[in-house]
């Protein structure tokens, strides 16, 4: 019965299957707000948890427009050979973010991110 508003960024966890295309299975994360997190109010929904993300070091890369998954696929190979062979991340998952809402149609930012292991 709480009103939170949305936060910034969604993030979707895609597992990426052999071709580079999200597997079926996605999860789509939301940040809950500061003045929330100490006491964050119950999700009546049973399909919602509750999850603390720890601290992490990511390597990035950011684009614009409206993403789709084929824009986060094409960044995540892009980010993919940038980095080469050297860097360690974990490769079984990678983050999709999006910081602006639907309405916004320009300045738009999206963004990939590994986790660095």
């Amino acid at each position: 019965g709480v009103g939170m508003g949305m936060t910034a960024p969604v993030s979707i966890t895609a597992f990426p299957a052999e071709d580079g295309s999200f597997q079926q299975k996605v999860k789509v994360s939301l940040r809950i707000p500061s003045q929330f997190q100490d006491s964050p109010p119950c999700p009546t929904d049973e399909s919602i948890k509750i999850e603390e993300r720890q601290g992490m070091t990511i390597y990035s890369t950011q684009f614009g427009g409206y993403a789709k998954e084929a824009d986060y696929v094409s960044y995540a190979a892009k980010l993919k050979a940038a980095l080469g062979s050297d860097a360690v991340y974990h490769k079984d998952s990678y983050l999709c973010n999006g910081y602006d809402p639907p309405m916004k149609p320009y300045g738009r930012r999206n963004e990939v991110w590994f986790v660095k292991e």
